[in-house]
């Protein structure tokens, strides 16, 4: 997780979220920095977030904003080819939107009654453990 002011897109966050994960391997030794995948909405279709996640070499699936798919089209071949999309994969997205709306529910989290960001995080973190544990 990461606290930001709440005018701020997500988007100019993206690569510091991704940044931040750290998955445990099984058999000990260092965690994992890379995700097998990463699936976002049309707000994080930017060019930016495409070749840092092409750089990093980590598969998305993030469709494209109409107004790109048209800009893309009207240049020809100098467009290149359309981003590859996985329909299937996309469709699980909606379990974090989901997970966002059940943190929601609690009422610290989503009135933010928190002056401070290192308190909201902790308030996050434990209604997070909450929604894990099913308390």
């Amino acid at each position: 997780m990461l606290v930001t002011p709440g005018q701020t897109h997500d988007g100019t966050v993206f690569e510091a979220v991704v940044e931040r994960i750290r998955v445990p391997r099984q058999g000990g030794g260092r965690p994992r920095a890379r995700p097998d995948a990463i699936s976002a909405d049309k707000a994080y279709s930017s060019r930016r977030i495409r070749s840092y996640l092409r750089r990093r070499q980590i598969p998305h699936g993030i469709p494209e904003k109409k107004d790109q798919i048209r800009h893309r089209l009207a240049r020809g071949s100098a467009g290149g080819r359309p981003p590859g999309f996985d329909r299937t994969a996309y469709k699980r997205r909606n379990e974090v939107e989901r997970t966002i709306n059940r943190l929601k529910n609690f009422r610290a989290v989503a009135t933010r009654y928190d002056k401070r960001a290192y308190v909201f995080h902790g308030t996050v973190t434990v209604a997070a453990i909450r929604l894990w544990l099913r308390v």
